[in-house]
């Protein structure tokens, strides 16, 4: 079927884990005849949770696309995960939707996630509407959510359908109908008696929300009531403008409420051509223009034993098989491979890609976040943003000289998901992965062995520590080697002193009267800055350390660089021993968004993991923000600990400050374990 930017609705399904969209999604797919056969969650054989993970787990872990076909209009659904640790997902898709539908289950009512959801939308700027489902669950009861929401969320909050009495259908407010289900069939029918006045009560409300415009509202208070076309004129501009809120409702194992959504979203979602520009970086306004210069934006890349698929959502003009197009991150321009729409795992060959449509570009090296330009025009859209990852681990090979094999699966997989980090810590010689949490982490380890044939571990990752000296002492320090021949002589005097002028070492020199020829003094600094890469306490680089070589001696034969060298890293060994050594840990700065009723135990958690509350700041919705700093060492389960104090609702930021003394039975800890791991290597 052919359509055009005005035939098509990008809407993302967001909300708490287990509420329902995917088992939407697949229904919505089955009632429109994409699909002979409607799958289910625990079954595995949806069409959204395809994924060997999403299967397994019987979550949606990944972010998948279902175009359902409508009354001529083509609604392309974005399935998104409601775990916390795949938010990117979700944040992806909202990027490229025009309307996010946040889930609420009957039983349930308003979650974390969708809270969360809430969110997202708002700070992207993009039209919200609910929809309340598993209206089949017993004690389920859709007044009481929509009682909650409009609490929540304020009186723009409305429904726009609502459950018939007997579960056989909903009444569609709008049209003030109703739709009763069977089956595969939904027929319209007239508003049944039993639910009359409730259907009267809720479209009073319904018609007070949708009065935004100034007409409208002029009409309504004349009237006291509107037309079906100026409800749903109303609702698309109080949508587009975030003023009005709708509520939908349904259940997807028997379809009661998917034609009855499937019709709202075509009515008054807006179609991409409606939603104001977007701004490239620049400050170019990019509109949704079929006839403009070709900008798309990469919004996700999959790459697994289905091949390799770059999601685009086209902005301005059009993209066809084999075009041309450069790309903005690169500047290099590439003829595009086949074009693909997706359905989950499913993919149907296409010629183009109109204006405003959402599809998959096969075999290029495209990453998340990329524009793609037709032409020489200096357009970039925004990058999505992503929160910065928070949870980190240590993972090496079960199997020893695998290393090389889990840095390439993870770099395989980072192409795919961006929202994790991997860094190969020198200092603590780990490689460290770096994510949203522990369900992101586990995943990752079981896509390296199932996809790349390796087997990982997790370890908690090591702290960078330092060591630093308390008082000034001098060392000696002698090198001297004979045999046969040529010898080695180095004998040199160091004062040690600690100084705050710099992390590195300053090394300095009072020698007199040549005792230590001049041309072995770097010899001596280059012993000495090797030397410090090592503490004496526990192994960690040594800081904030003064050298002055004072005195020596030498061999006019013998004594040459290396000897000289020794002779330093020596005279380093004795003199750091003798100096006070201590351990220094980092403290960082730690910023968590936490709800207001959650604040004393946020706050008696940080007193135990050794935290300083530095100030408390009141933020929107009913969030304060705790300012303080808090030992890196204490960090490193807060994210799981956090979601257990506030239900998901609490977020952090963590950035590394300084370095500090660290108490006395902690520096006793960490050299024990030094120690042990020494011992074990």
């Amino acid at each position: 079927m052919s359509y055009t930017t005005r035939d098509i609705r990008n809407i993302c399904f967001l909300g708490h884990g287990g509420s329902g969209k995917t088992s939407l999604a697949e229904n919505m797919l089955y009632m429109t005849g994409a699909i002979d056969r409607q799958g289910k969650v625990p079954d595995g054989n949806t069409v959204c949770d395809y994924d060997a993970e999403e299967t397994k787990r019987q979550i949606t872990i990944s972010a998948s696309v279902a175009p359902v076909e409508f009354n001529g209009t083509k609604i392309n659904v974005l399935d998104c995960p409601g775990y916390f640790d795949f938010a990117s997902e979700a944040l992806c898709a909202i990027r490229v939707s025009e309307a996010g539908v946040i889930f609420c289950t009957a039983k349930d009512g308003l979650s974390v996630g969708a809270e969360r959801s809430w969110k997202y939308l708002k700070n992207a700027g993009i039209p919200a509407m609910f929809y309340v489902s598993k209206l089949d669950e017993e004690h389920g009861d859709f007044n009481a959510v929509l009682s909650a929401l409009r609490d929540k969320f304020g009186a723009s909050v409305c429904a726009v359908t609502a459950p018939m009495s007997d579960g056989t259908g909903v009444i569609d407010l709008v049209h003030n109908c109703a739709y009763q289900t069977s089956g595969k069939k939904t027929t319209k029918i007239a508003v049944p008696d039993a639910d009359k006045a409730r259907a009267e009560e809720l479209r009073e409300v319904l018609m007070e929300a949708a009065a935004t415009t100034e007409e409208l509202m002029e009409k309504y208070l004349e009237e006291l009531a509107l037309t079906e076309a100026e409800i749903v004129e109303g609702l698309k501009a109080g949508l587009i403008e975030r003023s009005v809120f709708p509520v939908f409702c349904g259940c997807a194992m028997n379809g009661v409420g998917t034609e009855a959504l499937l019709r709202g979203v075509t009515e008054f979602v807006p179609s991409p051509d409606a939603m104001p520009a977007l701004k490239a970086e620049n400050g170019t306004e990019v509109s949704c223009d079929p006839n403009g210069t070709t900008v798309a934006f990469v919004f996700k890349t999959i790459s697994d034993q289905f091949g390799k698929f770059s999601f685009v959502k086209v902005v301005s003009g059009k993209i066809t098989a084999d075009q041309s197009m450069r790309n903005s991150r690169t500047g290099s321009s590439d003829k595009l491979g086949r074009l693909y729409t997706m359905c989950g795992k499913k993919n149907t060959e296409i010629k183009e890609i109109i204006c405003g449509d959402i599809a998959a570009v096969g075999k290029m090296e495209y990453r998340t976040g990329d524009t793609l330009v037709d032409g020489k025009a200096e357009i970039v859209l925004p990058r999505i943003q992503f929160a910065e990852p928070v949870y980190s681990m240590a993972i090496s090979p079960k199997t020893k000289g695998q290393e090389d094999k889990i840095a390439t699966g993870l770099t395989r997989l980072n192409e795919e998901d961006i929202s994790f980090t991997i860094v190969n810590n020198g200092e603590t010689h780990q490689m460290v992965l770096s994510g949203a949490g522990d369900i992101q982490l586990d995943v990752l380890c079981s896509k390296l062995r199932t996809r790349f044939g390796v087997e990982p571990e997790l370890a908690p990752a090591r702290v960078p520590y330092r060591e630093k000296i308390k008082k000034k002492v001098e060392a000696h320090g002698r090198h001297k080697k004979q045999s046969g021949g040529s010898g080695q002589f180095g004998d040199v005097w160091i004062r040690f002193e600690p100084q705050d002028e710099t992390d590195d070492l300053i090394f300095a020199e009072e020698v007199f009267g040549g005792s230590v020829p001049r041309n072995f003094f770097p010899a001596v600094e280059k012993g000495l800055r090797e030397a410090i890469h090592k503490g004496v306490l526990a192994g960690y680089p040594l800081v904030g350390l003064k050298a002055t070589l004072y005195d020596g001696s030498y061999h006019p034969v013998d004594s040459n660089e290396i000897a000289f060298k020794t002779a330093a890293q020596l005279a380093y060994k004795e003199g750091i021993h003798n100096a006070n050594p201590t351990m220094l840990e980092p403290i960082g700065t730690l910023a968590v968004t936490v709800p207001s009723e959650n604040m004393g135990d946020v706050i008696g958690d940080l007193n135990k993991r050794r935290g300083r509350v530095m100030g408390m700041n009141p933020d929107s919705d009913g969030y304060t923000v705790v300012d303080a700093e808090v030992p890196m060492a204490e960090m490193s389960s807060y994210t799981i600990d956090l979601r257990s104090m506030t239900q998901g609702r609490g977020s952090f930021v963590f950035k590394f400050e300084r370095y500090e003394e660290a108490p006395g039975n902690i520096q006793q800890k960490v050299i024990d374990e030094a120690k042990a791991l020494a011992e074990a290597e």
